[in-house]
């Protein structure tokens, strides 16, 4: 497989046929961005996936060709870590409806040079693995070894375990949630309200323009990022310090630093990320309800599955809370599947599964040694 070019960093490919959509629409012509590290071997069965949560992307362990860092799951993902590329095969894509490559909003309607903007049809989280399905198909992997994800790419992987189950052997869902709440939804729908009140959104057509509502944008990330924290793990950063100042300044300049730490995010974040994906990718994982695509019995989605399931929650998330993962476990018990269950403890909320989580680590390697067979 080593001179296979369907294989490696930067990979592109357009899928073939159509892709019936959720919400009833065709998607033709569909680009998929994708990379993979190590090599897949004789039989196909050393395959990895990895799911990127909400704006993550492809490059979980390469640099980012934007912003030069990292890439997002450079922890755990390389030589000698949890997930070995010397060992597995790994395959990270840009997910449906974003824009770092993979069709979405900014992408041009087939046959045309013109922008889908908002006439870019809603997706869901099925779609986006339905899509992922097919970059397997066209990778020649028939069933996957793992598939692992966190936050939103936890939801992908219960999509995977629930709608391929044949094609998945062990599933890893880590601060995730098999549906959203009241209150995902409404922080959701604070940044959309954001993007769209920025006068430069235009409706969603401001790719002409070229001048995307940074300002929205922004202020949606701020407000999201606020929830990927922990008060404590705030606290002990931040307290109620001043930026660079003595006094305050009695004004509405950034007085404290954690007005200027989710400015600064706010800023960062819009060098990389379109509006109108963040609109479409929101609206994705507020749909997200495994139980109401089953009947409202979240144990029927996993019903008759062989694989093996290890569920991960922080002590510290309160945008995904430990009592969501113990929902997905009690369900998968009742389906009679093969799960097991950690609730770690860290200090630094949700992000805690892409900050430094040496339990995470040992829980991952761990569960993945187990299925050696």
């Amino acid at each position: 497989m080593n001179n296979d070019r369907r294989f490696g960093l930067k990979r592109h490919i357009t899928l073939p046929g159509e892709l019936a959509l959720d919400g009833g629409s065709l998607l033709t012509g569909i680009e998929i961005a994708y990379e993979t590290y190590g090599h897949l071997n004789a039989d196909a069965s050393n395959a990895i996936l990895i799911c990127h949560p909400l704006t993550a992307d492809q490059f979980a362990a390469s640099d980012h060709p934007i912003t030069g860092k990292p890439g997002w799951w450079s922890r755990m993902i390389g030589k000698g870590k949890p997930i070995d590329p010397e060992r597995y095969c790994i395959i990270c894509s840009n997910v449906l409806g974003s824009c770092l490559g993979s069709t979405g909003p900014s992408s041009f309607m087939p046959g045309t040079e013109t922008p889908y903007a908002m006439n870019f049809p809603v997706i869901t989280i099925r779609d986006m693995v339905r899509a992922q399905a097919k970059l397997l198909d066209y990778l020649g992997i028939r069933q996957l070894k793992a598939v692992i994800g966190g936050s939103m790419g936890g939801m992908q992987a219960l999509e995977w375990a629930s709608t391929y189950p044949d094609r998945v052997k062990s599933v890893v869902i880590i601060a995730s949630t098999a549906r959203h709440s009241a209150q995902n939804i409404a922080f959701h729908e604070v940044g959309r309200q954001a993007i769209m009140a920025d006068p430069k959104w235009r409706q969603g057509n401001y790719y002409e323009e070229k001048d995307p509502p940074v300002a929205g944008l922004a202020v949606a990330r701020m407000a999201a990022h606020i929830t990927y924290l922990s008060e404590s793990g705030l606290t002990a950063r931040f307290g109620r310090r001043l930026q660079s100042r003595q006094e305050k300044s009695f004004g509405f300049d950034a007085d404290f630093q954690i007005e200027s730490y989710l400015r600064h995010q706010g800023i960062r974040f819009v060098e990389r990320f379109d509006a109108n994906s963040y609109l479409y990718i929101t609206r994705a994982t507020d749909y997200f309800d495994l139980a109401e695509e089953h009947g409202g019995k979240l144990a029927n989605a996993f019903r008759g599955t062989k694989s093996r399931f290890c569920v991960i929650s922080f002590d510290s998330d309160w945008l995904y809370p430990t009592s969501e993962s113990r929902v997905i476990v009690h369900a998968l018990n009742a389906a009679g599947a093969a799960v097991s269950f950690m609730e770690l403890s860290n200090p630094n909320g949700h992000d805690s599964f892409l900050l430094d989580a040496p339990d995470l680590h040992r829980t991952v390697h761990g569960f993945l040694e187990g299925d050696r067979a």
